[in-house]
């Protein structure tokens, strides 16, 4: 929004004086056709004030006509009628010229990489390796070879099967199509064995091809050859297979949680503080002191490029920077309480690891208590398939 209001003053905006019976409506059609209105002041109930910028002003027209209301302008502000109205005087030819050369020596840097595709990668721990390799913001174009950056970047990383890297205005638009990280395919006519992925009690196990090696009841280690790759004959020898089979086994998930009986809360009083900065470069510029009145508090900035056009943009940011109050309350729970919300805790972790929760065949529940908290360990007991393919090395 404060962008918005920014680039009226610099391209020019007006004051407007709109009358008619359907000012709610006219004001609905605005918003919804993305036309913005700022300093809004409602002088009668068939009349109001409000600012609209040159570019959106036009957009209003067939507005105004459907909803039977007339428009006046009122005054004609921002820097645009500025210099309009002293544009006689040299020095104002002198200032345009200057802002002129500026746009232009301006539009041969990149003050903004915009990344896409990202889903499992960060993105700051991508644009970090976009600045180490010279793609960063305030790079000139110039000289800029993108097809070396890309080809680095793919040498260097097994998480990214593709990249390509588009330079638009001052902007740079990275994208990214992230690799599948597949486990490895075993061709059916190579030998390899059955292993176990996990430490268990095997409660079933069926060889469609190779040699068990372990039995109902076992307990088996994880990298447990299962089922082997080979037959051994009384007149053939050793004879090598691919081995194929199902191996189930119950394996075990424990995770804990403590519980204090007086723990601290954080809790939001409703109260904001709003503070405004201008960020050119690495320059800042705060409008406001910038410290908070609050005491305790948490932090949200946001941050937005200023731009000309769709791709033009500059090394500027308007920073807002926003400050939530909050206070610490005090909760007390009962033992029995404590142990609740434990249990909770845990289970609630258990089942992000388990990807069936339908196979848990058992749980336990431990519980430790004292005057201070309750520590809770919840077991489960899950019957899973632990057997996956590795190639024989000879």
């Amino acid at each position: 929004m404060y962008i918005k209001i920014c680039l009226g003053y610099i391209l020019g905006y007006l004051r407007i004086n709109v009358e008619g019976y359907f000012i709610e409506r006219f004001i609905n059609n605005c918003l919804n056709n993305g036309i913005f209105l700022w300093k809004i002041k409602r002088k009668k109930s068939t009349n109001l004030v409000c600012n609209i910028s040159i570019s959106e002003f036009k957009k209003i027209k067939e507005i105004l006509k459907k909803n039977r209301c007339k428009v006046k302008i009122l005054k004609k502000k921002g820097l645009p009628f500025f210099i309009n109205k002293y544009k006689k005087r040299k020095i104002f030819l002198v200032f345009l010229l200057i802002i002129f050369t500026i746009i232009i020596t301006l539009s041969n840097f990149i003050w903004n990489i915009n990344i896409e595709g990202l889903e499992k990668i960060d993105k700051s721990e991508l644009m970090q390796v976009l600045n180490e390799n010279g793609l960063y913001t305030g790079k000139s174009k110039i000289g800029l070879d993108t097809k070396e950056i890309i080809n680095q970047i793919r040498l260097d990383r097994d998480d990214i099967a593709w990249i390509g890297i588009e330079l638009k205005g001052t902007n740079a638009v990275v994208k990214v199509v992230e690799a599948d990280s597949k486990p490895e395919i075993i061709n059916e006519e190579e030998y390899c064995n059955i292993v176990a992925t996990k430490d268990g009690v095997i409660t079933k196990i069926k060889a469609q091809n190779g040699t068990p090696l372990v039995k109902e009841g076992d307990l088996v280690r994880k990298g447990t050859v299962l089922v082997a790759g080979w037959f051994e004959g009384k007149y053939t020898g050793t004879r090598y297979v691919h081995a194929n089979g199902e191996v189930q086994a119950k394996v075990w998930y424990t995770q804990t949680a403590k519980v204090y009986l007086k723990e601290q809360k954080k809790e939001e009083t409703g109260e904001v503080e709003n503070k405004y900065s201008v960020k050119i470069n690495n320059f800042q510029i705060n409008f406001n002191k910038t410290l908070s009145k609050f005491e305790k508090y948490d932090t949200i900035e946001e941050t937005k490029k200023l731009k000309l056009f769709s791709n033009f943009y500059l090394p500027i940011e308007m920073v807002k920077t926003t400050y939530k109050e909050y206070k610490d309350t005090e909760i007390e729970y009962t033992l029995e309480e404590a142990k609740n919300i434990g249990i909770e805790r845990a289970k609630e972790k258990l089942d992000a690891q388990i990807e069936n929760t339908n196979n848990i065949t058992d749980e336990q529940i431990n519980v430790k208590e004292n005057n201070d908290f309750v520590e809770v360990e919840v077991i489960y007991e899950v019957e899973e398939d632990i057997g996956t393919k590795e190639k024989i090395v000879f």
